[in-house]
């Protein structure tokens, strides 16, 4: 997906899809989340709802079923849905799409595209990103999942690990590699694999949140995939990986500010309610500067956000807005933990109980700081694009 080139929606094309997104977060997630989570995943209906509403396809090509869309539109239905569905779970498993398919939007071939996009788009099938492998976390380099070829098709084998939505994809654009020879990012290359072909397996794994998302351990014994899956040239998939990533760091930031938005919100609101003593904990100064640490946060993070999205549509996308992104994604996801802390400090008691926003939230905090590469990797990485 390249924002750069689509239209804008004007202020109330994007003020009526937030309204949207509101109403399908109070009606549809807020009062069916405990079910879902309980359950370890979302219904497939909601994938059609979510579609119906135009929410899978915002970003997509019209030709495609969707509808095109800035940074600064998805990077707001991002953050507004995450304030008011407060779900980390349900977006990752809803949205996985939005990590799966654009290294086939850039590098597949129409007939391909063709294929695979719509009926996602539609809500009919789960589409997935497979990078992560068993002791490879980051290093995507290193990785070891490997596709020889015979004849007319590729011939998998191997193993990926924390996968989002794999339990129940139909399609994962798949990182393997493709020349045993080249050990580093020269020898990777990215395939859509069809996830109903023999030899495929899957394992659930459970988790410490995101418990509405469905998790997947993934074997690949020996299974057969047409050459035509294959995006771009044979290793390629390194560079393709690493600008799906920047893409995905952007969202994460977008999330993360919603959630520290969402448990500033309910702790305001509790602050205002609870009686101590006889007056509103909201009176109580340490109370009330707690809740302006978490605002000092949250807005300086919506800057940053805000300055990043400016840049990304206009196509400011060289090493240092790279860097930025990392960078920013390791504020907005060090915003998300103050606030979750915060938030569950205020509430006290029932901060610890299952059922309000903020303790979810809480539980959610570490896989946002891990997912789409560690606190770590991604300082490592600004110091490199910044020439250090």
């Amino acid at each position: 997906m390249n924002p750069s080139d689509t239209p804008a929606l004007d202020e109330a094309d994007l003020q009526a899809l937030l309204d949207t997104v509101r109403r399908f977060a109070a009606e549809r997630v807020r009062p069916n989340l405990d079910a879902w989570e309980a359950a370890g995943e979302i219904p497939r209906g909601l994938y059609q709802e979510a579609a119906q509403l135009g929410l899978l396809g915002l970003g997509y090509p019209e030709h495609l079923g969707g509808t095109p869309a800035s940074w600064r539109v998805r990077n707001a239905f991002s953050q507004t849905l995450a304030r008011h569905g407060t779900s980390g779970g349900l977006m990752a498993s809803l949205f996985s799409l939005n990590i799966g398919l654009p290294p086939l939007l850039v590098h597949g071939t129409p007939e391909l595209q063709t294929e695979v996009i719509p009926p996602v788009l539609r809500g009919e099938r789960i589409a997935a990103l497979g990078i992560t492998e068993p002791g490879g976390g980051s290093d995507v380099a290193a990785l070891r999942t490997t596709a020889r070829r015979e004849g007319d098709d590729y011939v998998i084998d191997g193993e990926k690990v924390f996968i989002t939505s794999g339990v129940r994809a139909d399609w994962v654009t798949l990182a393997v590699r493709t020349d045993k020879q080249n050990k580093g990012p020269g020898g990777v290359s990215m395939i859509v694999v069809p996830m109903d072909r023999p030899g495929i397996s899957r394992t659930a794994l459970q988790k410490m949140g995101w418990h509405c998302s469905d998790t997947a351990h993934l074997r690949f014994d020996g299974v057969r995939v047409p050459v035509r899956y294959r995006l771009g040239e044979e290793g390629a998939g390194f560079r393709m990986i690493m600008s799906n990533f920047n893409g995905e760091r952007l969202a994460m930031s977008a999330m993360a500010l919603g959630f520290a938005q969402a448990c500033h919100d309910e702790a305001l609101d509790w602050a205002r309610q609870r009686q101590t003593f006889g007056t509103a904990l909201v009176e109580r100064q340490v109370i009330r500067h707690k809740l302006m640490d978490m605002r000092m946060r949250i807005e300086s993070t919506q800057a940053w956000v805000d300055a990043v999205t400016a840049r990304a549509d206009a196509g400011d996308t060289g090493s240092d807005w790279v860097a930025h992104v990392c960078l920013l994604k390791n504020h907005a996801t060090q915003t998300m933990q103050f606030c979750a802390d915060a938030a569950v400090q205020i509430l006290g008691g029932m901060g610890y109980m299952r059922g309000t926003a903020s303790e979810r939230i809480y539980r959610e905090v570490k896989v946002m700081m891990i997912g789409g590469g560690a606190e770590e990797i991604m300082k490592e990485l600004a110091a490199r694009q910044s020439g250090l």
